[in-house]
């Protein structure tokens, strides 16, 4: 398949997926989280009437200039079912959107999801690629700007990229325009110290597939180590018969891998 054929094959299987959730939940669509157009999520609630209900907020990949939430509800499929919460976040990609207003914008809807589902018995987030990207960026907050700290229990950050520096100078950075400073900034890479402080008892997955890029699966290990050393707790997932594709979009199915891994975290499985 060719580049263009991928993605295209990449936005339906999610499209799909989303299209499934939203038919099996109970979903509460473009509910503000702030001001901006672009700052709406999609929240899909299972039929449980059990008070302990973890919640997972998901931010989609896409390079941070494609791909929105509507394709982002594939994984509540197999996890409404276990009785867990699923939000999806939009964000303004770019060229509309710049680094430094994404990573401000998933931060906020963060904060409005725990403001408006304070019952919830453990937070947990999930992103892919660019939004694996965007929640290690959630984990290294200085929440006292936001006067509240999010108990966030687990994150899964799955085929991510942790460093800015080496899009630079790539295509990728054409309509994201990132200075060095920028890149920096937000890179979670270079921000494990803080991290340390906001997730002492959250468990981290670093996971990558297989057959991930050279580039991609370098970031995820350092990032593995750079996390370690720093006392997180923190496992890496080598995830085989995977690609940067076919690694997020199986989780519409409740026997994958990464599936069964979440669920056990939430104590679901």
């Amino acid at each position: 398949m060719s580049a263009d054929d991928v993605i295209k094959a990449h936005v339906a299987a999610l499209k799909e997926g989303t299209e499934r959730a939203r038919g099996l939940a109970q979903t509460l669509l473009n509910i503000p989280y702030g001001e901006g157009e672009g700052e709406k999520l999609d929240v899909y609630i299972p039929s449980t009437s059990s008070l302990d209900v973890p919640l997972v907020i998901y931010f989609h990949g896409g390079y941070w200039q494609f791909l929105s939430k509507e394709e982002s509800g594939f994984m509540a499929v197999p996890l409404v079912h276990k009785g867990v919460v699923v939000v999806a976040v939009g964000y303004d990609i770019a060229p509309k959107g710049n680094m430094d207003l994404m990573v401000s914008q998933v931060r906020r809807s963060v904060v409005s999801v725990i403001q408006q589902y304070s019952h919830i018995s453990g937070l947990y987030l999930c992103g892919h690629s660019a939004g694996a990207h965007l929640a290690a960026m959630v984990l290294s907050t200085d929440w006292s700007q936001y006067n509240v700290v999010p108990r966030i229990k687990g994150a899964f950050l799955v085929s991510g990229i942790y460093d800015l520096l080496p899009i630079l100078s790539t295509y990728v950075n054409e309509p994201l325009k990132m200075t060095e400073d920028v890149a920096l900034r937000n890179s979670p890479s270079k921000l494990v110290p803080q991290l340390k402080l906001s997730s002492s008892d959250c468990h981290i997955v670093v996971a990558v597939a297989q057959n991930d890029s050279p580039e991609f699966r370098k970031q995820s290990e350092e990032y593995h180590k750079a996390l370690k050393t720093s006392g997180v707790n923190v496992t890496m997932e080598d995830v085989p018969n995977t690609d940067h594709f076919n690694i997020i979009e199986r989780l519409v199915d409740g026997d994958y891998r990464l599936t069964q891994l979440l669920l056990k975290m939430m104590g679901k499985n």
